[in-house]
């Protein structure tokens, strides 16, 4: 860093500090209602060398995932809670509609006994399960990877194949097409049934679509969610036989049934009511 961006760095460190304290005292004119928020040094996105992730703007990065360096992920895909995506000594891609799913961890290799040096590559609408370890392999499209697995260096899982939970997948091992492989080491377990290779395009569509239910959940305002609470509370005691009796017919707002935000005209309108 040279001497220029030295002192713009210094500048932003001293404007950042100066925000925090601006925010410290508004919260405390706030009186009984003063919450002290404190900020998190997290980044989901995070440079590494001169190295920096790339997503399309679809792509859901839940706020305690970690995407780092060397990495692209293609549209619809999503990635979640606890999640930790390292491309520092090699790239990582992920392709559209692939979700990788809580306190997974996907890195890559710079080297090892065989002396390859292997990415990650992840193909088109994968699911991987939670707290699986994907390291300098490859798992082509629509491919399953279920919860707890571990797949070692050089590994190939093909289209449409799927590693059970909890499987250990040595290195260089090819799981092919339309194989069920589990066990410690993993090994052919079965053929998969045309309702299962179903299952596993449809599994992906599943997790783009509630990603986006959670991507408009942590968009919400304070407001929009204090709002939504005050809804929620009206509606919550409705009894239909009750008001069917007294003749009363009580609409539940669809800011209720659907998973969008709630926009302050739209919830004033339905307190009034």
């Amino acid at each position: 860093m040279g001497t220029l961006g030295r002192a713009i760095y210094t500048v932003g460190s001293w404007i950042r500090g100066t925000g925090q304290a601006i925010d410290r005292l508004g919260s405390r004119f706030h009186g009984g209602y003063y919450i002290e928020e404190q900020l998190s040094r997290h980044r989901t996105l995070l440079n590494i060398f001169d190295k920096a992730p790339v997503l399309d703007k679809d792509v859901f990065v839940a706020p305690s995932a970690a995407v780092i360096g060397d990495v692209q992920i293609g549209k619809g895909s999503s990635i979640w809670y606890g999640s930790v995506l390292r491309g520092d000594v090699n790239r990582i891609r992920v392709g559209s509609g692939t979700n990788i799913q809580d306190n997974s961890l996907v890195h890559v290799a710079k080297s090892n006994l065989s002396g390859k040096v292997l990415p990650t590559i992840i193909g088109d609408n994968v699911t991987v399960g939670h707290s699986a370890v994907l390291h300098g392999c490859t798992v082509e499209d629509e491919a399953f990877v279920g919860m707890g697995a571990i797949l070692l260096d050089g590994v190939v899982v093909e289209k449409n194949a799927m590693v059970a939970a909890g499987a250990l997948v040595r290195q260089n091992t090819k799981v092919p097409s339309g194989e069920v492989w589990a066990g410690n080491p993993a090994k052919f377990l079965r053929k998969l049934t045309d309702e299962e290779i179903a299952f596993i395009s449809q599994s992906a569509t599943n997790y783009t679509n509630l990603a986006q239910v959670h991507a408009a959940e942590n968009s919400k305002s304070y407001d929009e969610i204090a709002f939504e609470k005050v809804l929620r509370k009206k509606y919550a005691t409705k009894d239909e036989e009750y008001d069917s009796m007294l003749g009363v017919v009580r609409e539940i707002p669809p800011e209720l049934i659907l998973p969008d935000n709630i926009l302050p005209d739209k919830a004033n309108k339905a307190l009034q009511n």
